[in-house]
């Protein structure tokens, strides 16, 4: 066995008791109103800083390209009420139709 398998072995590990550390900690307790409040929005805010990050961040600094245009119409897809999957394929094909266009 390398030493790369033995670390990433060990790294999983790692992740799986941290993951499993606030289950076991919390024991069926419930959180503070103000704490679970914050808890239930941490996703939105996290999923929407990556997408941000991955969309307009390239080399360290601000690039707009086709991925601006395909976000837009997913934005255009998540206002119509559209389901996810369809969401994702109207921003991916829209990506892909304005970089055939030979934009981004």
């Amino acid at each position: 066995m390398t030493l790369t398998l033995v670390a990433l072995g060990l790294l999983a590990v790692g992740s799986f008791v941290l993951k499993a550390a606030g289950p076991v900690a919390a024991a069926g307790r419930q959180l503070p109103p103000r704490v679970r409040a914050v808890a239930e929005l941490l996703p939105a805010a996290m999923l929407a800083a990556l997408v941000v990050t991955q969309t307009l961040g390239a080399d360290g600094g601000l690039v707009l390209d086709a991925r601006i245009v395909g976000l837009g119409a997913a934005a255009i897809a998540v206002a119509l009420r559209a389901p996810f999957p369809l969401v994702v394929l109207v921003g991916a094909g829209v990506t892909a139709l304005v970089r055939l266009g030979g934009w981004g």
